[in-house]
This record gives structure tokens, sequence and C-alpha cells, in this order.
């Protein structure tokens, strides 16, 4: 990874661990990956060599950046969904300071609504990190667009359990799906310099679909 994109990932998540100890709307918050949990989808999909991304859940761009950056040396591209306008704004601003805006389509839209415009098995690699208690509406058309023998990842797989229970259900009563899930690093969520806060625990499920 070159400095610049190296400084601005710092830069970024920096950006937003503060701005969530801060905001009190949740709307606010930018609840971005840890960089571990960045480094884990950049050897995913370099791995498996996928060109295609979904990425459910732009933020300020934060993750966006770190699939882009994955996909830069396959030819790839990153599709990206976010809500919100002005964390689009946010993200569009990150993605050109990165370099990598010719690498990502960042679209405006519901997820649910952008995921019934896709063709079937649009995508290798798909990252869900939106509406957790939209997941398990969303789950027909994950299928559909991704490709046999895809990846997804669904991020807070530890640290929000319950919320995705009904969805982690709904992909084990389907059999041509293998899984396997893991903790990602503590961060701690309040200033470091200043008096302890508590630590987010996070983690995610990645889900194989097996080509039988």
């Amino acid at each position: 990874m070159n400095e610049k994109l190296d400084a601005l990932l710092k830069e970024v998540e920096a950006f937003g661990v503060e701005n969530d100890r801060r905001a009190t709307d949740h709307a606010e918050k930018m609840l971005n990956i840890t960089p571990d949990t960045g480094e884990f989808l950049l050897l995913l999909i370099r791995a498996l060599q996928a060109k295609r991304i979904l990425e459910l859940g732009t933020s300020n761009g934060y993750s966006t950046l770190w699939l882009a950056y994955a996909v830069q040396p396959l030819g790839g591209i990153v599709t990206t969904v976010e809500l919100l306008l002005h964390k689009v704004e946010m993200a569009r601003a990150n993605f050109t300071r990165a370099g990598l805006a010719s690498l990502i389509e960042l679209q405006l839209a519901d997820a649910g609504a952008f995921l019934k415009e896709q063709w079937p098995e649009s995508f290798d690699f798909i990252f869900l990190d939106a509406n957790r208690s939209q997941y398990v509406a969303w789950w027909q058309d994950l299928q559909r667009v991704l490709v046999p023998g895809g990846l997804m990842v669904v991020d807070n797989a530890v640290s929000h359990a319950k919320e995705i229970e009904g969805f982690v259900k709904a992909v084990q009563r389907i059999h041509h799906y293998v899984a396997s899930s893991r903790p990602s690093r503590q961060r701690r969520i309040s200033d470091p310099e200043r008096e302890p806060g508590p630590c987010r625990r996070d983690g995610w499920i990645v889900y194989g679909q097996l080509v039988c």
C-alpha cells in the first residue's frame, strides 16, 4: 500500500472514531470497520480474485477504500450503496483524495431497492454492513446476485449477534452455503488520551456459496 492511501485510511479511521464518540444521533455515526477487518477483506478478495464487489453500507467510505485497493490490481470494480446523502458526499471526497474513484461506483439508494434491480450473478463478493434489520428481507436477492462460488461477508456478527440471528438462521437453511465466523480486534470507542471508555467487540461471518 502506498503512503498516500495508508495515511488517508488512518485519517478517515481517526475521524470515524472521534465522530462516533461525540455523535448522539445514530445516523450521524460513521460506524466504520476496524483496520484488521479491512485487511481481512483485502486478503479474501485477492485470494478469490474477485473483480465484481458489492458493498451495502458505504458510510464515509473507509471500508470502500479497502475494497477498492483490493480490486485495483485485478482490474475490478466496487459498487457501494449508501442511503444517506451526507455520507455519500463524504465518501465521494475520500475516494477522490485516494485516487481510487475510477474503481468505485457510488450509489445513493435504498439497498433493498438496489438489489432488486440487479441481474442474477452480478457480483463475486458481497460485503454486508448496513441496516441489519433488513438482512432477512434482502436474503433472496442477495442469493440471486451472488455468483456461484462467491463469498458474502457480514460485519458485526459478534457485537450485534442478536440483531442478525434471524438472518443467520435463514442462511443456515440453504444447504449449499458454508459459514466461518471470527471476532476482530477490540476497538476502544472513547478518546484513548482521555478516560478509557467501553470497548466495542466486532466480528464477522463469511458465507461461501458452494459450486455443486
